[in-house]
């Protein structure tokens, strides 16, 4: 049996990096959280989460009580939000259908919410930034935090990597309130969305460019969700591949011309 040991900024991107370099879904994965990751501020001096994953072992007993059934495709492509998803429909291209690992999420106590919102406002006031805090619980079960005021481009940073650390920083505070697993979306002037079409306008572009040149191109280092929106946004493009290469936090989506 294959054993892994996989580290990412968080448990969530942990088990979906697990899962695409087994090349396995949700429901074949075991694994084992070594390491929780611990904070540091925006992002400084942050310690990644740690498992180790295998393939579930489907015993001989299981195996004969299974009778044959018609195939029903249950895969889907990862909608719109960072959560994380297997590989390949086309070769090599190893994130590019994932489905999102299936985390049971706690029910957000109000507990919570005021813990999240309170040291979001402390770390804040301390960046000398006046912000208003709106917080709801989505149709997923996941708490979302939007934040407005001025001058909000300081909160989001470099492709987002200061958001990213924040709403890091935010979801330990959160599973440190309550008991259970609770998902925080961290969210400033829409940025998420408009993240989203950036990254799929600058993957069309660049297959265009592949067909163009018959030259492989590789993409700059990329988080696994923005990974999954390049490799998602050319699935239907049957001129070019995707796959990944390269380990986190350094790991880039690289197009390829396709083979006929």
């Amino acid at each position: 049996m294959r054993e892994i040991t996989v580290s990412a900024k968080t448990v969530d991107d942990a088990i979906t990096e697990a899962l695409i370099q087994l090349g396995i879904t949700s429901d074949m994965l075991e694994y084992e959280v070594i390491e929780k990751g611990s904070s540091g501020f925006l992002g400084i001096g942050m310690k990644q989460a740690v498992i180790k994953a295998s393939k579930k072992e489907i015993t001989s007993e299981k195996a004969e009580k299974k009778e044959p059934q018609p195939t029903i495709s249950t895969e889907r492509t990862e909608p719109t939000q960072p959560t994380e998803p297997t590989e390949s429909i086309k070769p090599a291209a190893k994130e590019k259908n994932m489905i999102r690992p299936e985390v049971e999420l706690a029910q957000v106590e109000e507990g919570t919410i005021k813990a999240c919102e309170t040291f979001l406002y402390d770390v804040l006031k301390a960046m000398n930034m006046e912000v208003k805090i709106t917080s709801i619980v989505d149709e997923d079960g996941a708490l979302c935090i939007d934040m407005q005021g001025d001058n909000m481009g300081i909160l989001i940073g470099k492709r987002g990597q200061t958001l990213d650390s924040l709403q890091y920083l935010t979801n330990r505070i959160a599973n440190k309130s309550q008991e259970g697993y609770v998902r925080i979306k961290l969210d400033t002037e829409d940025y998420r969305r408009r993240r989203k079409e950036t990254l799929e306008n600058l993957a069309k572009n660049i297959a265009f460019k592949v067909k163009r040149t018959k030259r492989t191109v590789s993409l700059e280092p990329m988080n696994p969700y923005e990974r999954r929106i390049i490799h998602s946004a050319l699935q239907a493009d049957k001129g070019v591949t995707t796959h990944s290469e390269g380990e986190e936090p350094y790991r880039r989506v690289v197009v390829t011309l396709a083979r006929r």
